[in-house]
């Protein structure tokens, strides 16, 4: 198993190369997977962070590859179970205290708990191209305890800079706005893929957080915000990646209005409970039309998970096995 693992992470690593509400109350998310328990350190306003990217070409994804993959994929699948699952979820905020943007100092956070089975890792240090600045050492301890993986990061406003910069840098047209808006998401996400080659990252979807982004704030044209969340959306695709969506349904209509991907949905359920977090896997919870796969909570300073009702029979489809 772990040799034909090993096989698998390598074809990866070629193939992918807040508010303040009660979440009980609201449908709020919090910053960063949950991050109200992070203990975040919020810096002076900032529109974005202060250097802006260098445009990165679309990865290729060759076919062979993944039809190789996706064989592997098949070899290497978790048993099925019929139980809910437990995991957790960590990024910039379980850093060693003081890495990161001056906006979101890391504070040395607790990592999952002994008990969690697979761990979704954050890619971001907040919002957009500013990457988790221990993203290595977090794939490495999962991988030390041979847990599932996955990956999720945040959307986030690019900012005006970014747009004039990017815009023309992707597969939409750049010479409308909302075309370079798309783009310049589209470069967020490329930005990310980079990332998670690095540090040797493999992963079957990549999770878009969409939700407020301290002193990185989204603006009012909900139109606006929707075309960056799409341009994400389809840099992921065109990486090779399943796409998921992590919010609430309150925060995805604030920032994106009605606007609809219809991919797998990870429910969050704030500061409550394990039990809440699985009834977030409910219709009457559905973020943009999706499936729910993941539920979560915040107990003890942690971002917990339990995989929604049927989730568990298929882990291989949502984590990769390291």
């Amino acid at each position: 198993m772990r040799g034909t693992a090993a096989a698998a992470v390598a074809i990866c690593a070629l193939l992918a190369a807040c508010a303040g509400a009660d979440p009980a109350e609201s449908g709020t998310a919090t910053e960063e997977g949950s991050a109200a328990a992070s203990g975040s350190v919020s810096g002076s306003p900032s529109s974005r962070p202060t250097q802006v990217p260098s445009p990165i070409a679309p990865p290729a994804v060759d076919p062979e590859l993944r039809d190789l993959a996706e064989q592997l994929a098949g070899e290497t699948r978790v048993p099925p179970r019929s139980e809910p699952v437990l995991g957790g979820d960590v990024s910039w905020p379980q850093c060693p205290p003081g890495m990161g943007i001056p906006e979101k100092r890391s504070h040395g956070g607790p990592m999952p708990v002994d008990d969690a089975e697979y761990v979704v890792v954050g890619l971001t240090n907040g919002p957009g191209f500013t990457p988790n600045p221990c993203l290595a050492e977090q794939v490495a301890w999962v991988r030390e305890r041979s847990l599932l993986i996955s990956a999720y990061a945040v959307a986030s406003w690019p900012g005006e800079e970014v747009v004039r910069e990017l815009g023309d840098d992707g597969p939409f047209d750049g010479g409308t706005r909302l075309g370079a808006l798309r783009n310049a998401g589209y470069q967020q996400a490329l930005f990310n893929v980079e990332n998670m080659r690095r540090a040797d990252f493999p992963t079957p979807i990549v999770w878009i957080d969409v939700e407020p982004v301290p002193d990185f704030d989204w603006p009012a044209d909900l139109t606006e915000n929707a075309a960056v969340v799409e341009g994400v959306a389809q840099g992921y695709r065109d990486a090779g990646y399943a796409i998921g969506v992590y919010s609430t349904p309150f925060l995805w209509e604030e920032i994106v209005g009605g606007f609809e991907l219809g991919v797998p949905e990870w429910r969050a359920a704030g500061q409550t409970s394990g039990e809440e977090a699985l009834a977030r896997c409910g219709d009457e919870w559905v973020i943009q039309g999706g499936e729910a796969v993941l539920g979560q909570w915040v107990e003890a300073d942690r971002d917990m998970n339990w995989t929604c009702p049927g989730i568990s029979a298929d882990l291989g489809r949502w984590f990769a096995q390291t």
